[in-house]
């Protein structure tokens, strides 16, 4: 069975169980024998046994899955409440207290979790680590390496450089060669523009949307501004601090608080000088801030489903040049 499906069948199931349940409680006729039989251990015994035992079941790691578990019976515990009839629930008050109480003991695990990855990152950098390394490694050891683990790791990655930047130093990346882009057409100052400007709409903003809309669509929106000036502070720092790198055989395109996409020198058919507008397309990647990108890198098969990738970099010469070079010495480059 495919790996993405499998993992969907506990909700899958959840919101099978929840449906023929609300169906069953809620009729009135022969099948509930009209409302006599409306016993919520039926509901129980799906989501409180079969349930979890179908997300061990389906993931494969042990901690995601008591996790993954843990948070679809507290679901299912709030959905029996409202399809089981008040005069059927016996222990089921019960359970909805404690719900909150099993939610607030994982909450505390996941904290400590955090807490430990936050003291791993801080060591590793203060030991001149690979930044992006430091960040991922121990975030990777918690969850995996999957989709949750990139999401952390560009979480992370955003509240290190808005905090912690001055102990991240380029000179600590992976890389023989690196190359800057923040200097490009302005593209560093833009950001801090960008910031000001929002730190400027922000009390405007609030104040309109407390008068003329609501006090709560008020908080709710400034609460998202914030965020955003959040991550434009970070991407602001970010951009003069995470260089684009040679390692090895590879091109590590690092831009702002992105994950790094990878190239193979091998790969590499083309480089050359980009001076126009590049269109949006499933196969080609931009790296861009201000202006055009002015570097063209065409791919001889795709890196996925990109076969061209448009990057703006502050010295675009040295950047062909030097790839040219060590892409030809692997004999690519035509």
């Amino acid at each position: 069975m495919n790996r993405s499906i499998k993992s969907k069948l506990p909700l899958i199931f959840l919101v099978c169980i929840s449906l023929w349940w609300g169906f069953y409680y809620q009729s009135n006729g022969s099948l509930n024998d009209y409302g006599s039989a409306n016993f919520e251990w039926l509901f129980l015994l799906d989501a409180l046994i079969v349930l979890p035992i179908i997300c061990f079941f389906c993931v494969e790691d042990r901690k995601e899955a008591f996790l993954k578990s843990v948070i679809l019976v507290c679901l299912a515990v709030l959905i029996g409440s409202y399809i089981i009839p008040e005069q059927s629930k016996l222990i089921w008050h019960y359970l909805e207290n404690g719900r909150y109480v099993l939610l607030a003991i994982t909450l505390a695990f996941e904290l400590a979790a955090i807490l430990t990855v936050y003291l791993a990152i801080k060591a590793a950098i203060c030991k001149s680590e690979d930044p992006d390394q430091a960040i991922e490694k121990p975030i990777k050891k918690y969850v995996g390496d999957g989709p949750v683990a990139k999401l952390l790791s560009f979480e992370t990655r955003m509240w290190t450089y808005a905090l912690f930047s001055k102990r991240v130093q380029p000179k600590n990346f992976s890389g023989e060669q690196h190359f800057t882009y923040h200097n490009k057409d302005g593209a560093q100052s833009n950001l801090l523009g960008f910031i000001f400007l929002i730190a400027l709409e922000v009390p405007i903003a609030h104040l309109l949307l407390h008068f003329i809309w609501s006090p709560f669509a008020a908080n709710i929106v400034t609460l998202l501004t914030i965020f955003s000036l959040v991550f434009f502070f970070a991407e602001y720092r970010a951009v003069a601090k995470r260089p684009i790198s040679l390692v090895g055989n590879h091109l590590f395109i690092r831009y702002g608080l992105y994950q790094p996409f990878v190239i193979p020198l091998s790969k590499i058919a083309k480089i050359q000088k980009s001076t126009g507008v590049v269109g949006r397309s499933k196969s080609i990647k931009r790296y861009n801030y201000s202006g055009f990108p002015n570097v063209e890198i065409a791919l001889v098969e795709p890196v996925g489903s990109v076969k061209s990738v448009f990057i703006g970099v502050d010295n675009a010469e040295q950047f062909i040049s030097t790839l040219s070079t060590e892409a030809s010495r692997l004999g690519a480059v035509r």
